[in-house]
């Protein structure tokens, strides 16, 4: 059951506005839409869906991927924005009023995207160490004749395991200096370092006037890496060889759609993608104006998304099919998967091309500005989350928000300093593997769960209706209730069976790195039954009457504020909140007040 009425007294907000102070929104709409597109369009699209694309059976791949867009994608984007426009609120105090006992949820996902930030920064460090070494004619891994270079580099990838090309020994022995394994920790990369500090320089200047800097720098961040990318296909499109690379990553092998396999990867990919779970787009659209039409948010940002992938396809496969020309070898062994994709086998392409600095410069500069606004909306989900908490406490203690904001900034730089020693791509891939694809799936499972069964798709519809005029309509009515909750629990079922431990290349990390990985799992997942034990312990009431009180929405709030119930009419009297949630006693005519207890 819900306590007392919910709907906004002004079109302001959704749940308590009249207790919290007045909250900022963005200048246009136009600046949510473009930093919802920056936040899912990130450097995942640019490596994760090619490589799964052509892996899972090339244009075949689309089916399942397009399908997932649809049933899954869309009508969870749609979800958490409804949700967080109408609570006017980040992921911790939105899922804390949806649903109590599940609270834990919304401070899982700023513990995650907080986690990610620290190592997602790693990868535009290397962007910028790349973009600065592109201005070097020629280009530093165009050849095998530098001081880093080993007697095993050449110039053409062969199918040999002895032999390594100039953009592999670039970044593994120029850029990394990588170490053997993780129990070798090296030194710290001061080069690197020193980036990476020039990277989160950026990301602080853009952001620490909250939604209206970020809004005005989206504008670029989000837009220019369509023109490069365009520019790109264009240029690609011209060279030898670059249609075999494109038949590749579209001509369907349709036998590949009988793997579950396959459909997995799809409806992960879309999940990770847009972005469900991390709480950055429930927490950019909590500064949304009220009456803001959701849907066509929704539609705008996942559609996009999807057609950037699918274009990013067509750039990196035309540019594969120009080195497999080149080369003479198939295709096949030109993919690889993570940063390896565009920090290893893209350059190789480069270094072939008319113009390469020219072309090395623009490709880079979009990983950039892709990472950054990615990184923007990680970064704000904390700020939001604390200032939604701690707003009063933390202004006292650091005078300005922006100076909260720096100090965010530089705690999550500090933590990122183990990435850019030797020993970082270790630490990277770690991080990466159990964060991005253990955490997020339990996250997603809970948060579905609160949003759509515990809080209701009815009351969802209502919020909706107040806000747009429009409730939503049985197509996301019935993903809500059924197909996205059947569909998330398939996927974590089978992540849990497929889950496979954390390598690198064709190293293994040992069992204490492995160790030291599920500890990270667990900063993130550990919050959700820590929410559930800490909602039952302050509630007030027997164990089945916290356990009913705790998925009421909003009883958090209520039983805080609200000890009793005034009786009216001929049923005067003071009920307690227990007595009413019992059901022994009626809920009175009369709306709550508070009184002193």
């Amino acid at each position: 059951m819900e306590f007392g009425p919910r709907r906004a007294t002004e079109k302001t907000g959704g749940a308590d506005m009249d207790e919290q102070p007045s909250r900022p929104t963005w200048s246009r709409q136009i600046e949510f839409t473009l930093a919802g597109i920056g936040c899912a369009v990130g450097l995942g699209n640019v490596w994760r869906f090619p490589y799964l694309c052509y892996r899972s059976g090339g244009g075949a791949f689309l089916v399942p991927y397009l399908l997932m867009l649809v049933v899954l994608g869309i009508p969870l984007l749609y979800m958490e924005l409804t949700v967080g426009q109408y609570m006017r609120r980040g992921p911790v105090r939105a899922l804390a009023n949806v649903c109590p006992l599940l609270k834990g949820v919304g401070i899982a996902s700023v513990a995650i995207s907080f986690i990610m930030c620290t190592y997602y920064n790693v990868v535009i460090t290397w962007a910028l160490y790349y973009l600065f070494s592109s201005f070097q004619a020629p280009l530093p891994w165009q050849s095998c004749n530098n001081t880093w270079n080993t007697p095993n580099c050449t110039n053409h990838a062969t199918n040999s395991s002895y032999t390594s090309t100039a953009s592999q020994e670039f970044f593994k022995y120029k850029m990394l200096e990588q170490t053997a394994g993780v129990e070798e920790a090296g030194v710290i990369r001061w080069e690197l370092f020193l980036i990476l500090l020039l990277a989160w320089i950026l990301i602080y200047l853009c952001i620490f006037k909250g939604v209206k800097s970020t809004g005005k720098v989206v504008y670029f961040t989000a837009l220019f890496p369509y023109v490069i990318l365009i520019a790109l296909l264009i240029n690609n499109a011209q060279l030898p060889g670059a249609i075999d690379g494109i038949t590749f990553f579209i001509v369907p092998e349709w036998d590949k759609l009988l793997s579950v396999e396959v459909w997995v990867n799809a409806a992960a990919q879309i999940f990770n993608s847009i972005g469900i779970g991390f709480g950055s787009l429930m927490a950019m659209s909590s500064y949304n104006s009220f009456n803001n039409n959701v849907l066509k948010d929704t539609l705008t940002i996942s559609i996009i998304n999807s057609v950037t992938s699918i274009l990013a396809g067509f750039v990196i496969f035309s540019g594969f099919g120009y080195m497999s020309h080149l080369q003479g070898i198939p295709v096949s062994n030109l993919a690889v998967d993570g940063p390896g994709l565009v920090y290893v086998v893209y350059p190789q392409a480069f270094a072939n091309m008319p113009v390469s600095q020219l072309w090395a410069v623009m490709f880079f500069f979009m990983l950039l500005c892709l990472g950054l606004d990615s990184e923007f909306a990680m970064v704000e989900v904390m700020v939001t989350s604390l200032m939604d908490e701690f707003d009063q406490k933390l202004i006292k203690f650091f005078k300005r928000k922006e100076l909260f904001v720096l100090a965010v900034c530089c705690a999550a730089s500090i933590l990122g300093i183990p990435c850019v020693m030797q020993v970082g791509i270790y630490v990277f891939q770690l991080m990466d593997h159990y964060t991005a694809i253990v955490s997020i799936m339990f996250l997603a499972f809970f948060e579905v769960i609160a949003i759509c069964w515990s809080y209701g798709v009815n009351r969802l519809s209502d919020n909706l209706e107040e806000m747009t005029g429009k409730r939503a309509n049985i197509f996301f009515r019935l993903c809500w209730l059924i197909v996205a909750p059947v569909l998330i629990t398939v996927i974590l079922i089978f992540s849990i069976i497929q889950f496979k431990p954390a390598r690198y290349g064709d190293y293994v990390f040992p069992p204490w790195a492995q160790g030291v990985g599920w500890v990270i799992a667990m900063a993130s997942i550990i919050w959700i039954p820590l929410g559930a034990i800490h909602t039952l312990w302050v509630l007030p009431g027997s164990f089945m009457q916290k356990l009913k009180l705790s998925i009421a929405p909003y009883a958090l709030n209520e039983t805080s504020k609200m000890p009793y119930y005034e009786g009216g009419g001929n049923r005067g009297g003071r009920y307690p909140v227990i007595a009413v949630i019992s059901s022994t006693v009626s809920l009175p005519d009369k709306p709550p007040v508070q009184t002193n207890l």
